[in-house]
């Protein structure tokens, strides 16, 4: 059975760590790379290493040390409609993203650990009042972990809202193992 660690990346882990990221975007949601939506795939030591809101965890295999899937959390809230970027505006909101895992380490725990350390992160912050994220309804097993974690605010096409309580991941069941 292998056995996975989680830390925070280091500038050594950023080009594995984008590559888990580009592979998602092309694999997974079908879009390739768009600069206006993946941008901070390309800069991820300027969107998550160097703010200190913000943060990238990723996910290793501990036999090999490869990385294998990714999370991130910055105090971006959300660009539109205009009543959900009023209802999360941007400083007072803890944004998931990035949460990604290679498919053949899926189903093993990863994402659910990963959102766990980027919900203590938030926790920990006291400016932050809410955690926001959306989801893609076609991003394998997303939409299952998002609903045991939080509730769905709204939902347009392809594209699903959700809001995740501020309060420790353990209250939620996550666990650190």
């Amino acid at each position: 059975m292998r056995s996975y660690g989680i830390r925070v990346a280091t500038a050594d882990d950023l080009g594995e760590a984008r590559a888990v990221m580009l592979d998602a975007v092309y694999r997974d949601f079908g879009t390739g790379y768009v600069p206006k939506w993946h941008q901070d795939i390309i800069d991820l030591a300027g969107f998550y290493a160097a703010p200190d809101r913000h943060v990238l965890l990723v996910a290793y295999d501990e036999a090999d040390g490869a990385i294998v899937a990714t999370g991130a959390l910055d105090s971006r809230g959300p660009r539109q409609p205009q009543w959900l970027a009023d209802r999360y505006p941007d400083g007072e909101t803890a944004q998931v993203r990035r949460v990604y895992v290679r498919p053949e380490h899926r189903r093993r725990g990863l994402a659910g650990r990963l959102v766990g350390e980027l919900l203590d992160f938030a926790a920990r912050d006291d400016r932050y009042r809410a955690v926001y994220l959306h989801a893609y309804r076609h991003s394998p097993g997303a939409l299952d972990l998002w609903r045991t974690l939080g509730k769905e605010i709204w939902a347009e096409d392809d594209v699903v809202h959700f809001e995740i309580p501020l309060d420790h991941p353990a209250e939620r069941g996550l666990t650190a193992g």
